[in-house]
């Protein structure tokens, strides 16, 4: 495994990714009403990337994705390709974006609840889906497991008797999308001690019913669910620091800390 320690000036560039990454959602938010389509919604991120952030959008021509942007609706868990579908009260939606500028990557998801009102259930999933990431987050410490991530998150899913997907997970980003090392968001043997400097992403996809997926075999990208039941995710790009980690992609909505000091 090679996991690359980033160093000061390393981690300041992405401190700048991230927070492009974050303006990229806090700006989409007011945008996402019913009868949006998703594709309307791309296009505006890839119109703010370029032309007002004069980034980079990564997932546009990544392994041939067509688009800006990752939205997926309902029972799609990840890898949602925008196009004509449009949005209706009650939808739940993740839209997922990736910003890189000056060669560093910024990585992050959120949740929407299109109309402001849904299920009791969509809205317990998305709470579930934040609140795993959080408490994955406050695990992070130098000498830490890396395990101790999907350990924390399953604690949190029993407890809403929801499942956690295993065929997706986190990873090691900086100049690269997806660098060493991989981040499982469900318990696991996986035996990686954290050290200052190392920077990946953590995005617990929260599913209502089975854990399990299946790939659109006509995009070969879209994910859904396997029982069509709904899902939900959060995601940010996460720092080690010397006293715990920094949240390189926290917008200015989120009721949690930037620098979570856990040791």
């Amino acid at each position: 495994m090679d996991i690359s320690l980033k160093s000061a000036g390393e981690i300041e560039k992405m401190r700048v990714a991230g927070k492009l990454a974050a303006d990229v959602l806090e700006m989409i938010t007011p945008y996402v009403v019913p009868g949006v389509t998703t594709e309307e919604l791309d296009d505006r991120c890839l119109e703010y990337i370029e032309k007002t952030q004069h980034a980079i959008s990564a997932c546009l021509g990544y392994n041939g994705y067509p688009k800006c942007t990752c939205i997926s609706v309902n029972e799609v868990v990840c890898h949602g390709i925008p196009g004509k579908k449009h949005l209706h009260k009650g939808d739940i939606v993740n839209i997922d974006v990736t910003v890189i500028k000056d060669k560093y990557y910024g990585d992050t998801s959120m949740m929407f609840i299109v109309g402001d009102e849904t299920s009791v259930r969509n809205h317990k999933l998305c709470e579930c889906a934040q609140e795993s990431l959080y408490a994955g987050i406050k695990t992070v410490r130098p000498g830490s497991n890396l395990a101790d991530i999907g350990t924390a998150i399953g604690k949190i899913a029993r407890r809403y008797g929801f499942s956690i997907v295993r065929d997706y997970c986190g990873h090691g980003i900086g100049t690269q999308f997806h660098e060493d090392p991989q981040v499982l968001h469900y318990p696991n043997d996986l035996d990686v001690l954290l050290e200052p400097g190392m920077t990946f992403t953590i995005e617990p996809m929260i599913n209502a019913g089975t854990w399990k997926c299946k790939v659109n075999r006509k995009d070969g990208w879209t994910v859904t669910t396997a029982d069509h039941q709904p899902s939900a995710q959060y995601e940010h790009t996460i720092l080690v620091t010397d006293y715990g980690c920094e949240i390189l992609t926290l917008r200015s909505n989120e009721n949690f800390e930037r620098y979570v000091k856990n040791v």
